[in-house]
């Protein structure tokens, strides 16, 4: 009886002390939804309080300050969208610290989150370009006419003339339009596509995505290429990987017989437009289907003469081409996936003329001959003298095409292209560089030549160059944030990356040369942005 009545009253205290916890986390639940929110402010709206300079318990604040969280949740494209800041009365100079100052201030949480958005903001990529006359456009499109394609092994249109300004949805003809079509006519006298491209995050999606319904090989060149056709009878040129990323073109192999990286196309594109020049194509990496999307579906009788099922298993081809084009440099999948670039065409030449330029830097292409340049130290003073190189801004267009090339490590840079109908009063097209990005522990200073020899450089190029080795900008950062975004990412090993800062330095060290020698800093630094700086 005694031990009967020990374990009941153990038993009712356990109770009763687990009764007696029930009721003080109840109460304290209550008191704690009790309580008005206004009179609890948490931490972090007593700061934005403070920051804003609005009392705690204001209520317009709660709004404002959903508002911000909304405009900052979203994506890049959103915050530029909502944050376009005003530039007319932001000034600096060249070489001032102010630059960087000036924005950080303005744009605090874009310098912490995304260089590459920030970088974008900078007053330097807001400098406008000329208006854009009809005169001035690649094509005049009448917009009363509606265009289809007649084949899909050409870019030439078919005008339907009965064709009304709306069609039956409330949409124009443009609208109707795929997006590399928007692309070919968005092309002017100044620029290949504008800074805040609306078309080109889409356009990037349908090089990496679009279905593929044709592949042939591209006539001409020196390493084997595709022309892609998608069923919007858009089309691609397909580089197909030859190294790996951390692979280092051999020391012994001539410029002239390096590989073409399909990764270098891609890098190229995007450090194009980090230097605010966007005269490549846009361009992305796409994981293809040997099988599926060439030797399935190609009416190419060469090409398919050239695929075979390797000893491992993989399906391979090696096309017809001067340079590595045969079964020892065959091209393997894994087992019939290849990495590649997507590079979007341009409009074809039938439609819009391009003219080739000898460029006045050409290399030799010999094993053992050098070129004038490179025997004469005062070559560009002939240069300077020679159409179309003395007028207009075409030396300092080149003079760009230099500094993007050394930064990549191009050597390959015999010519380039103009569209003919801006006479040359245009800017340069910066087509075919697979060749860049070949090596990272050594740099070629020969690349430089035209700079170094002219000392002549865009005032907007250098203040670009002066940004880009700063931290909150450097340039090997908002490359890599640039890159992340493609499917193959990453698209570059990090010494690559590293040694884009160290060229950039060397690309500056030659200017503060040019400019320790001349008598006056407009001599070399020639003014293409007037009162915007």
């Amino acid at each position: 009886m005694r031990c009967w009545l020990q374990t009941l009253f153990q038993r009712k205290f356990k109770i009763s002390l687990l009764l007696l916890l029930l009721l003080a986390l109840l109460a304290h639940l209550v008191v704690d939804f009790a309580l008005p929110t206004a009179h609890r402010p948490c931490s972090h709206d007593m700061k934005a309080s403070k920051a804003m300079g609005v009392p705690p318990g204001n209520s317009g604040l709660k709004k404002l300050s959903l508002r911000i969280l909304q405009d900052f949740s979203g994506s890049n494209g959103s915050l530029e969208k909502s944050s376009q800041p005003q530039r007319a009365g932001l000034r600096f100079r060249a070489g001032e610290p102010g630059v960087q100052q000036q924005h950080k201030e303005g744009n605090a949480g874009w310098t912490k989150g995304s260089k590459l958005a920030a970088l974008f903001e900078h007053p330097l990529y807001n400098i406008p370009v000329p208006k854009v006359t009809e005169k001035d456009k690649l094509f005049i499109i009448n917009p009363k006419e509606k265009f289809s394609l007649r084949s899909s092994g050409s870019d030439e249109w078919v005008s339907s003339s009965k064709a009304e300004t709306l069609l039956p949805t409330g949409k124009t003809a443009y609208d109707t339009y795929p997006t590399w079509l928007k692309f070919h006519i968005g092309i002017n006298r100044y620029e290949l596509y504008p800074r805040r491209d609306p078309l080109l995050p889409t356009l990037l999606r349908d090089l990496a995505t679009q279905r593929i319904v044709s592949s042939v090989q591209k006539s001409g060149g020196t390493q084997l290429k595709l022309i892609m056709t998608f069923p919007n009878y858009g089309q691609a040129l397909f580089k197909p990987m030859k190294q790996t990323r951390d692979q280092e073109t051999p020391i012994d192999f001539f410029y002239f017989s390096d590989f073409e990286r399909h990764n270098a196309e891609i890098a190229a594109f995007h450090l194009d437009r980090i230097l605010d020049f966007r005269r490549i194509p846009p361009v992305s990496g796409r994981l293809v289907n040997i099988t599926k999307e060439i030797w399935d579906i190609t009416t190419d009788k060469k090409l398919v003469k050239t695929f075979f099922i390797s000893p491992a298993g993989n399906v391979c081809f090696y096309g017809e081409c001067s340079y590595y084009c045969s079964t020892e440099h065959a091209l393997c999948g894994k087992p019939d996936q290849l990495e590649g670039s997507m590079a979007a065409l341009l409009p074809d030449k039938t439609l819009a003329k391009r003219r080739s330029w000898r460029s006045p830097w050409r290399r030799s292409y010999h094993k053992s001959k050098k070129a004038e340049w490179e025997l004469n130290p005062n070559y560009c003073a002939q240069v300077r003298e020679t159409p179309p190189y003395d007028r207009g801004h075409r030396l300092l267009d080149l003079i760009d095409m230099t500094i993007l090339d050394f930064l990549m490590g191009n050597m390959d840079r015999h010519h380039y292209e103009t569209f003919e109908k801006f006479g040359n009063d245009t800017f340069l097209l910066h087509l075919d560089n697979g060749r860049g990005f070949g090596t990272h522990s050594r740099d070629e200073p020969s690349i430089l030549a035209p700079l170094q020899q002219c000392c002549s450089i865009k005032k907007s190029t250098y203040l670009r160059l002066q940004l880009l080795a700063t931290q909150p900008y450097r340039l090997s950062d908002v490359l890599r944030e640039a890159l992340a975004a493609d499917p193959l990412a990453p698209v570059l090993a990090e010494p690559h990356l590293r040694a884009l800062d160290r060229r950039l330095g060397k690309v500056l060290v030659a200017v503060g040369h040019c400019l320790a020698r001349a008598a006056r800093q407009e001599e070399v630094l020639v003014d293409d942005v007037g009162s915007w700086v």
